[in-house]
């Protein structure tokens, strides 16, 4: 069968498509580091009306690049004043938009995904507050599902935490900390060449109790040393109750000149 005819008989056959992301709404969770998502409708039905009865809606959005389901540019975070590739982060950024690595450069993503269930792992519904997830836990993760990352591509990490996106307090989890993955484990989805990872936390890290946001050593790790882009605030509890550990990961990030993340909504394909 040629590759074209294979294209074919894939799309006849059909796919399902399976939301990785949570809706956008005012008052979603949303990182103290960021400014929240807003939309109003600024032209209602009727405030207007045509000749021929006719009458249009139209809204206004005020977000932040980090705000909801998202994925992080390179220009996010800095380490010692530079950026990914020894960028020089002061001078990229002089002018309000980043010259170099701004989220413009995003790739659109169209790979194999990969999920590594630590909640499943644990037998956990949701991984406690403060959890780090260690390179260990990824390697047993990875066996359970019976494959692991690999070079290109992008791996996903469930905790539960999203099953408590309804609950703004908890989901920040300010005084109960939040699970996370730690250095050791980031660095091990380094070393496999993974192009994005992602979780279903509002920062891909280990917060523990009370500690905020104030240290993100696996940013560093990630983005800065590694150069693999974060994707946080995704919904990840359709995917395991469908059993999927392996899929065709979709993302397509808005092209925001000089900016440091985007919006996103990713989609996990897999044939009917």
């Amino acid at each position: 069968m040629s590759e074209r005819d294979a294209l074919v008989a894939a799309v006849a056959a059909g796919v399902d498509l399976i939301e990785l992301g949570q809706p956008f709404f005012t008052g979603m969770p949303c990182s103290p580091n960021h400014p929240g998502f807003r939309m109003t409708l600024v032209r209602r039905h009727g405030d207007m009306m045509r000749p021929d009865g006719g009458s249009a809606a139209n809204e206004i959005i005020v977000t932040g690049g980090h705000v909801g389901t998202h994925i992080d540019a390179l220009s996010h975070v800095s380490h010692d004043g530079l950026l990914h590739d020894g960028v020089d982060a002061y001078a990229a950024q002089r002018g309000g938009a980043f010259t170099r690595h701004g989220a413009e450069q995003l790739p659109g993503l169209l790979r194999r995904g990969v999920l590594l269930d630590v909640a499943r792992l644990h037998d956990a519904e949701v991984l406690p507050g403060g959890y780090e997830i260690t390179a260990e836990d990824l390697i047993r993760a990875a066996k359970q599902a019976g494959t692991e990352p690999e070079s290109g591509d992008v791996a996903l990490i469930r905790t539960g935490w999203s099953r408590l996106f309804g609950d703004r307090d908890a989901y920040l989890g300010a005084a109960s900390g939040v699970p996370g993955v730690g250095v050791a484990a980031a660095r091990w989805l380094a070393a496999r060449g993974v192009v994005a990872t992602g979780s279903d936390t509002t920062a891909y890290e280990c917060i523990s109790p009370g500690a905020g946001h104030s240290v993100l050593p696996v940013h560093r790790v990630l983005l800065v040393e590694s150069g693999i882009y974060i994707l946080e605030h995704l919904a990840l509890e359709d995917l395991a109750a469908a059993g999927l550990t392996e899929f065709v990961f979709l993302l397509a990030p808005l092209r925001i000149v000089g900016g440091t993340g985007s919006p996103v909504r990713p989609l996990a394909a897999v044939r009917r």
